[in-house]
């Protein structure tokens, strides 16, 4: 149950594992060694060259074909930009909205996926929220039921943050295109993880940044626009890279360069974009279905081992289609808090989590590098502080 047999060449792939155990991708990832040394090497030239070289701007041209492979997508319609929240807000802002639309999300997402929605009530849209069963399971059914003739898009996370329920983007998606309604998906839960193609998800609208799941650096990442909302999506962003400006001179309108890169208003993050790419090289040369099946595996290993302890899980269990690599718990004899700090103080790296009633629990969500002996170390370290209550 591991994807890299060979310690030495996992540590040297991922320094963090040389010293800690890292359970924490669904907060903020560690960047791999890959990574890190593409950022730096794009320094490095930034010092010899001017910053937007002639072999640095066809490498992001690569990039965004690498990302469109990525998610099922075209080149055209990729926009470089990050963070999650800043692509959500372009979804949510550049719509011609009127008098009396209708939004459907989830209350209890992530902010990112909230405030961008809710913000369109002062101009007039209808914004209704979702109520589940349980936090964060969104499905068909649900949004089925929830639908009316007002209702113009949808906003939707992949995978629930605090739960890790993984919604059926497919199945919601073709719900939603046979209606003609609009599909907003924020990702950055489950890409990198699970593989995700948007045109069998029919989403018009997708953002994503790689700093979680794509085991990315911070403030870049994937946004997606369908060529075929180009016109419904008017950029809020407006520069000399998006708006048709001959030879960097002002014309007296506003005309958008026909591709995705209207959504980029000026200067890209490109340490951070070449930084992105040697992520998504890795996933390439991986695979995410084999990756995707170790996660699951590593989930199946921690949930009975989380029980016998008598801790409660959240979410969806050892064999749901709906799981994910997220795995959320907590202990009725003890505190989160104490056990998170735990795990801090013997070097496994996690993260402490409320839910909307002020209950703290204990979040671990590993990646395609973790191993069953790191899982083993946490369960014994949680095991010795149940001992001592």
């Amino acid at each position: 149950m591991t994807l890299f047999p060979d310690e030495a060449q996992r540590r040297a792939l991922f320094p963090v594992c040389r010293e800690k155990v890292f359970f924490a991708h669904a907060g903020v990832t560690a960047l791999p060694q890959f990574v890190a040394d593409a950022v730096c090497a794009y320094t490095q030239q930034s010092a010899e060259n001017p910053q937007e070289f002639g072999d640095v701007l066809r490498e992001v041209k690569n990039t965004r074909t690498v990302c469109a492979q990525f998610i099922g997508a075209q080149p055209d319609e990729i926009a470089l930009l990050g963070p999650t929240s800043l692509g959500l807000s372009l979804f949510a802002n550049g719509l011609d909205w009127q008098m009396g639309d209708e939004v459907l999300c989830y209350h209890g997402d992530y902010p990112a996926n909230v405030y961008p929605w809710i913000d369109l009530r002062r101009r007039g849209v209808n914004v209704r929220y979702l109520e589940p069963a349980a936090p964060g399971e969104i499905t068909p059914g649900l949004i089925a039921a929830a639908l009316s003739p007002k209702t113009k898009l949808v906003a939707l996370a992949s995978a629930h943050f605090f739960t890790g329920y993984r919604i059926d983007l497919e199945t919601i998606g073709a719900l939603l295109h046979s209606r003609s309604i609009l599909f907003s998906v924020d990702a950055i839960q489950t890409l990198g993880a699970f593989p995700l193609d948007v045109e069998k998800a029919h989403i018009d609208f997708l953002s994503a940044d790689a700093h979680k799941w794509m085991l990315g650096p911070l403030a870049i990442g994937i946004v997606y626009v369908r060529r075929s909302n180009f016109e419904k999506l008017r950029p809020t962003l407006l520069g000399a890279w998006n708006v048709v400006s001959p030879h960097f001179n002002a014309l007296d309108e506003i005309r958008f360069v026909p591709t995705a890169q209207r959504y980029e208003p000026g200067v890209l993050n490109i340490a951070g974009i070449l930084g992105m790419r040697a992520a998504l090289d890795f996933f390439q040369q991986h695979g995410l279905e084999v990756i995707a099946q170790h996660l699951l595996e590593l989930k199946g290993y921690l949930i009975p081992r989380l029980e016998e302890l008598g801790f409660r899980v959240l979410g969806p269990g050892t064999g749901s289609s709906a799981a994910s690599s997220i795995t959320t718990f907590r202990h009725e004899r003890a505190s989160s808090a104490a056990l998170f700090a735990a795990l801090e103080k013997a070097t496994i790296i996690a993260s402490l989590r409320q839910d909307r009633e002020g209950r703290d629990y204990l979040r671990f969500s590993p990646h395609c590098y973790n191993t069953e002996a790191e899982i083993d170390a946490a369960i014994n370290v949680l095991r010795e502080v149940l001992n001592g209550v």
